[in-house]
C-alpha cells in the first residue's frame, strides 16, 4: 500500500507522533470514543491498527472482502487528511468515499469546489502502513498535496 520513505526510514515513533498529521488523527479517534474504552492506551497503541508489517500483509489472502474496522480505519485517515487541510488553510476539505464490496474504490476530498485529493484504492482489506513514520509521512504528504491545491486555485475553493 506505501512505497518506502527514506524521511520516515529515520524517524523514530516518538518523532512520528509529534507530527502535527498524527496529532490530528489522535485527536480525530480519541473524539470516536464516546465510552472511553481508549482513553488509557497511548497514542502508539490507539494507531497500532494502522501498522501492517510487509509479513502480517503477506499473511492477509490477496483476495478478500474488508471487513467495517478495516473501513473505519480508512475514513478516518482520510478525515484526517482533510481536517489537517483545513487547519493550514482555514478551508474545510470533506472526505468522500465510494467503496465495493471486494476492497476497491476511490475516495476524493473537496474544498468548495476543488477536488484536492483523489485517489483510487485497492486491496483496502490490506491497508496499513510499515510504521507510524510511513503513516506519518503518507498523511504529510497527501496535506501538503491539498494545501498546494487550494493555495494554487483559491478562486475554486471560494466560489
Amino acid at each position: 500500500m506505501t512505497k518506502p520513505d527514506p524521511v520516515a526510514a529515520l524517524m523514530s515513533d516518538a518523532e512520528a507522533l509529534a507530527t502535527p498529521f498524527l496529532q490530528v488523527l489522535v485527536r480525530l479517534l480519541r473524539a470516536q470514543d464516546s465510552y472511553g474504552a481508549w482513553e488509557r492506551k497511548s497514542d502508539g497503541e490507539l494507531l497500532a491498527d494502522y501498522v501492517v508489517t510487509k509479513e502480517q500483509r503477506r499473511a492477509i489472502p490477496i483476495i478478500g472482502d474488508p471487513d467495517p474496522d478495516i473501513l473505519w480505519r480508512i475514513e478516518q485517515y482520510y478525515a484526517a487528511i482533510g481536517l489537517a487541510i483545513e487547519q493550514v488553510t482555514g478551508h474545510v476539505a470533506s472526505p468522500m468515499m465510494k467503496m465495493h464490496h471486494e476492497g476497491f474504490g476511490r475516495v476524493i476530498l473537496t474544498a468548495g469546489r476543488l477536488v484536492v485529493i483523489s485517489k483510487h484504492l485497492r486491496d483496502v482489506h490490506r491497508f496499513g502502513f510499515d510504521s507510524l513514520a510511513a503513516l506519518a509521512a503518507a498523511g504529510s504528504e497527501q496535506v501538503e498535496a491539498g494545501v498546494a491545491l487550494i493555495r494554487r486555485f483559491p478562486e475554486v475553493v471560494e466560489a
